[in-house]
């Protein structure tokens, strides 16, 4: 195999060839003085299998055009199959017509991203699962929950019988749910009303919390204010504390201030987006790695092998 890496996420491509025991391809991936995208590979991949790691956060339009850029240098070189390694998949969460005269950029994505060359498609933790549907290759969809899971048996492993998971909205419910199956915990789901985007109240909570532990789960965390007056609310509705893991940190705005002065005693987020110099510094956002699954995800890929069985 071959493992090609843009900018947007260097350090989690370098941890996913680390794992394989691989190099990555040497190649220059720059830009022109007018910001266009160039792409040069240094190295043969005539009838290889490669596999390109790009992640779509911000800046979200750079990042996916460069993408595409280097799908397309892929294929004129004659790579013989081209999987493209998304970890975070970017414009998920615009997935259907929220209102009249509106765009479905999720599924203009996965055409795009079709018809620059890919043959394959990897992610973790599609903001909506159907958006598999919006592919017309192969996607296989991981899932963040092993590693998250993991780490939430050993941050709460003397205290285990008094963690909660909890769904911030009714939308996540699947999601929590699982997560709450897999350590064996009970369920709360927050209740809010959203008055116009990046605001939210919270109106309710639905479950017992009081003296527990609480640990909220999501997919996404973006300008944290939902994040933070849940974990506000559930303090004041008597939990002992407050933790969150959330598969992407894409943390943008004031979310880390906010994160940092709130509520929250830890935000646990993947390195699917590489964190900045300011999620590093915060005394209460750790990161987890998920080079390991996607570096077994790129094996088993690689050696036509079965990928569900990561889902455990």
């Amino acid at each position: 195999m071959k493992l090609l890496a843009g900018n947007s996420n260097r350090p989690l491509a370098e941890a996913i060839a680390a794992h394989l025991g691989e190099s990555l391809t040497s190649a220059s991936v720059k830009r022109f003085s007018d910001m266009e995208i160039f792409v040069e590979i240094h190295e043969n991949v005539r009838g290889e299998d490669v596999f390109l790691i790009q992640t779509t956060s911000f800046p979200a339009n750079d990042n996916l055009m460069e993408m595409l850029v280097c799908l397309d240098t892929l294929k004129r070189a004659s790579a013989r199959r081209v999987t493209a390694v998304i970890p975070y998949f970017g414009y998920a969460r615009q997935d259907r017509k929220p209102a009249p005269r509106t765009p479905i950029t999720a599924q203009l994505v996965a055409n795009i991203i079709t018809s620059a060359g890919a043959d394959r498609v990897l992610t973790i933790d599609l903001h909506a699962g159907q958006i598999q549907g919006f592919f017309d290759i192969p996607l296989d969809h991981l899932y963040a929950a092993p590693v998250l899971v993991g780490d939430i048996k050993k941050n709460f492993k003397n205290d285990l019988d008094k963690v909660v998971v909890v769904s911030p909205d009714v939308g996540g419910v699947v999601r929590a749910r699982a997560f709450a199956r897999r350590i064996d915990a009970d369920l709360a789901i927050i209740d809010k009303r959203r008055e116009k985007a990046g605001v939210s109240e919270v109106m309710n909570i639905i479950g017992e919390i009081e003296g527990k532990h609480c640990v909220i789960v999501d997919d996404i965390v973006d300008t944290a204010g939902t994040l933070c007056n849940a974990a506000e609310a559930l303090i004041k509705s008597g939990a002992t504390s407050v933790s969150a893991y959330i598969s992407h940190g894409v943390l943008s705005g004031p979310a880390v201030g906010r994160v940092t002065s709130s509520a929250l005693r830890e935000l646990v987020i993947t390195d699917s987006i590489q964190p900045t110099e300011a999620v590093k510094n915060a005394a209460n956002i750790r990161v987890v790695s998920v080079a390991p699954l996607l570096g077994e995800a790129v094996r088993r890929i690689s050696e036509e092998t079965s990928v569900s069985s990561l889902f455990d």
